[in-house]
């Protein structure tokens, strides 16, 4: 039986963002394939334990040689040697590449199997302050650790074809496969879902304090909200936050870590997500899409995702496009529970398409 060492970002105390959720899918499934018992996880930081102030200086000394925050050279060769006992390393984000570059280095002879959740340097350039300093190295160690990754691994994962496509012409080669964002099924009954939407919709925006989320919703609250007569809630980690930063807010129900997001995505007529800016697929979505739910969404937000977005609910990009869209919604109601968004869910989005993909490629020598 193959026995696999899984290499992730974090131990986690709290609640999951969405990397952490698509990282916690690829645990599972790979724990089903390969059996509990043969699978080892080695977590980069654990937020059980507390930070030193060494922790921080040697993540912002080792940034430069493109060790990412948390990895040290230290820690990287315990890695090495711990992998000699395993036939798979299955490292969990590409900013961890310099770890496929020394097993190589190292004379490892199992097999490497390298997981993209973006295209690193263009998830980075985005998500960070333009006065941060240090940004710049920051960017370029994620632009190094990608191209180790692909260089260094024997088989590379990437969410969509734009990020295959974006990879690619930055490192000259193709991910192996490409397996989209997958959750296990929550949903449950779906008898009593008959409802139709409101004449003053409730809409929701789930997502945690981040640049491209934050900048969606303030956006949003300017342009849109003002013009249609809905509800809107935003419930996220950290979003509390974002409420005392900024004043258009005052009118939006604001509602930071919530450990359980099911009961807000039902009791939602429409899930908005106003998301400009981004590498790989958004979680929220296919979220969205597995608790059966209408979608208003820009280019980003559907990134990745296919279907008739008219049936989702609609793909919007302007402010007039989503005024139109909501104020349709307001003059014609329809289901609450989107049918169509759910069978997309189950047809593309559901474990069993990525236990497929993932048996596939543990099974290819």
């Amino acid at each position: 039986m193959t026995k696999l060492l899984f290499i992730r970002y974090k131990k986690n105390n709290g609640i999951l963002d969405g990397g952490e959720q698509v990282t916690e899918m690829h645990y599972y499934a790979l724990s089903e394939i390969v059996g509990k018992a043969n699978i080892d996880t080695y977590y980069v930081h654990d937020e059980n334990q507390k930070r030193t102030i060494c922790d921080y200086l040697n993540g912002v000394l080792f940034f430069p040689f493109n060790y990412h925050f948390g990895l040290t050279p230290k820690k990287v060769k315990q890695l090495c040697s711990k992998a000699q006992s395993f036939d798979v390393v299955f490292i969990d984000r590409s900013v961890f590449g310099i770890i496929a570059k020394k097993l190589k280095e190292s004379g490892y002879r199992g097999r490497i199997i390298t997981f993209f959740h973006n295209a690193e340097a263009s998830y980075f350039d985005a998500k960070l302050p333009k006065h941060l300093p240090f940004r710049n190295i920051i960017i370029r160690s994620a632009d190094h650790n990608d191209a180790f990754s692909f260089k260094y691994s024997d088989k590379a994962i990437v969410l969509n074809r734009r990020d295959d496509d974006v990879l690619s012409k930055q490192y000259g080669k193709r991910a192996d496969t490409i397996i989209p964002i997958v959750f296990r099924d929550k949903l449950g009954d779906t008898t009593n879902t008959h409802e139709s939407t409101r004449e003053k919709p409730e809409c929701l925006f789930i997502g945690s304090y981040f640049a491209p989320n934050n900048e969606g919703i303030v956006w949003f609250a300017k342009n849109v909200l003002p013009n249609v007569n809905i509800t809107m809630k935003v419930v996220g980690k950290g979003m509390d936050r974002l409420k005392n930063e900024e004043s258009i807010l005052r009118d939006v129900e604001v509602i930071g870590n919530v450990p359980d997001l099911s009961e807000h995505i039902k009791e939602a007529d429409i899930m908005v997500l106003p998301i400009f800016k981004g590498s790989g697929m958004k979680v929220k979505t296919c979220e969205s899409l597995m608790y059966g739910k209408n979608i208003i969404g820009t280019d980003e937000a559907f990134e990745g995702y296919t279907g008739d977005f008219d049936q989702i609910g609609g793909k919007c990009n302007t402010a007039k496009e989503f005024i139109e869209t909501l104020n349709d919604f307001i003059a014609h109601p329809r289901p609450k529970f989107n049918a169509y968004s759910r069978q997309l869910f189950l047809e593309h989005h559901s474990e069993a398409v990525m236990m497929e993909k993932l048996g596939q490629l543990l099974s290819e020598s």
